[in-house]
C-alpha cells in the first residue's frame, strides 16, 4: 500500500502525490477557488465509480465477459444546510452491449461489495440502478 500526500497548495487548491507511481491530482474547492480542477466530491464519485467498476472487473476477466465501455455515473445530494456533506448518492450503471441475464446477477452483486460503497457514512442513502442494452432496467 503506498501513502497518497495532499499538499495546500494555496487559494483552496491542494495537490495529492503518490510517489512510487510518480502519479498526481490536483484538487480545488469550486465555490471558493478557481473551479479549475476536480473537487474532493468529484475525486469521492470518481472513487465509488472506479470502485465498482474494477469489483465487476474481477469478475468479468473470471468468467470471460466483455465489461469494455460499461460507465458509471455518480451524483452526490448534498445535505441542507447548515450542515455541510452528503445525504444520498445515486449510481447508475451502464452495462455495455451483449451481457447475458444469466451474467448480470454477479456483475451487479461484485459492484454492491465495493469497499468504498461499504465505508459511506451508513446514514447516507446509496442507491444504485443497472442498465442494460435490452432496455430492461434493474435496480439495488
Amino acid at each position: 500500500m503506498t501513502q497518497l500526500k495532499t499538499t495546500y497548495d494555496d487559494i483552496q487548491h491542494c495537490t495529492a502525490v503518490d510517489a512510487v507511481r510518480a502519479k498526481s491530482v490536483a484538487m480545488d474547492c469550486p465555490y471558493t477557488g478557481k473551479g479549475e480542477e476536480l473537487s474532493p466530491g468529484n475525486l469521492l464519485e470518481a472513487a465509488l465509480a472506479g470502485c465498482m467498476l474494477m469489483s465487476m472487473g474481477a469478475v468479468a476477466k473470471r468468467d470471460g465477459i466483455d465489461l469494455t465501455n460499461a460507465v458509471v455515473e455518480v451524483e452526490l445530494v448534498g445535505t441542507p444546510p447548515p450542515k455541510i456533506g452528503y445525504s444520498a448518492v445515486n449510481a447508475v450503471v451502464k452495462m455495455p452491449r451483449g451481457i447475458e441475464p444469466g451474467d448480470r446477477g454477479k456483475l451487479e452483486r461484485a459492484a454492491d461489495a465495493c469497499p468504498i460503497k461499504h465505508s459511506l457514512d451508513p446514514n447516507i442513502n446509496v442507491s444504485v440502478a443497472y442498465e442494460y442494452d435490452d432496455g430492461r432496467p434493474s435496480s439495488s
